[in-house]
């Protein structure tokens, strides 16, 4: 009950008030920062299309470049929110102290944590939306559905912000985040359908997958841009949802119990 009192005095302009002041501070390392987000899943685009792209002639009746191209735009969503909400969080929480300096101001906890959530999730979207339209430039956009992986990007920012929000709060050393990278995140990109289809591995494999959040992303991003909205796409949207609603109440709880300790 604690928890739903704390998220009711969440008000929209406090939010807005910390999103801005991390839009301020990202605007003074916007190049740094968006590099690994945005050129990593390029470079994959174009040396993978180059390479595999000649071996494969078609996957699930698309060229080999029009299947990888949505889930690199997902992975590139996840990267962007999960750098903010991990290693940046960090360092403003334990090292800089800009928590408990914004605290002397109006904002309470729920509305800074929130904030840095939404900044995480726009973070994201950026890298991914820039990466769309280097995609849509190679052709590889067909679909007038397109334009609807924008705010599917940006709640898939948001997934994985919550996400790293709640192991930022858990964790005591900077250090510790190669694991969550190096166990998870990494995983995830390799095992998430972005390169193969998931069904090809052995059951076992496929239904381990399926629990995981970033095969739900890539499938739903696929069918937008491949035109093909199935009932599994509205169960990927779901399962989206679901998990970050889940993770949102986490995280703040976690780091309430954090900043306040």
């Amino acid at each position: 009950m604690s928890l739903l009192r704390n998220l009711a005095t969440i008000s929209p302009r406090g939010v807005m008030k910390m999103w801005e002041r991390d839009r301020r501070a990202f605007r003074k390392v916007f190049w740094v920062s968006m590099v690994p987000t945005f050129c990593g899943p390029l470079i994959l685009m174009i040396s993978l299309g180059a390479g595999v792209g000649t071996l494969v002639s078609s996957v699930e009746g698309l060229t080999y470049q029009q299947f990888i191209a949505p889930g690199l735009l997902a992975s590139s969503a996840m990267l962007g929110a999960t750098y903010s909400c991990t290693y940046d969080c960090f360092v403003r929480l334990k090292y800089q102290k800009v928590y408990d300096a914004i605290l002397a101001t109006p904002l309470n906890i729920e509305e800074i944590v929130t904030g840095e959530l939404f900044w995480g999730a726009t973070r994201g979207l950026l890298g991914a939306g820039a990466f769309l339209f280097v995609i849509a430039t190679f052709g590889l956009v067909k679909s007038p559905l397109a334009i609807l992986t924008l705010p599917l990007l940006f709640v898939v920012g948001l997934m994985f912000a919550v996400l790293g929000m709640a192991f930022t709060a858990l964790i005591s050393d900077v250090s510790l985040f190669t694991h969550y990278f190096t166990m998870f995140v990494t995983p995830l990109f390799l095992f998430s359908g972005i390169f193969f289809p998931v069904q090809n591995l052995p059951a076992w494999a496929a239904g381990m997958i399926e629990i995981t959040p970033l095969v739900h992303c890539v499938r739903a991003t696929r069918c937008l841009l491949s035109n093909q909205l199935t009932s599994q796409f509205w169960w990927d949207i779901l399962y989206i949802l679901a998990l970050t609603l889940a993770f949102f109440l986490l995280s703040i709880y976690l780091m309430r119990r954090r900043i306040v300790k």
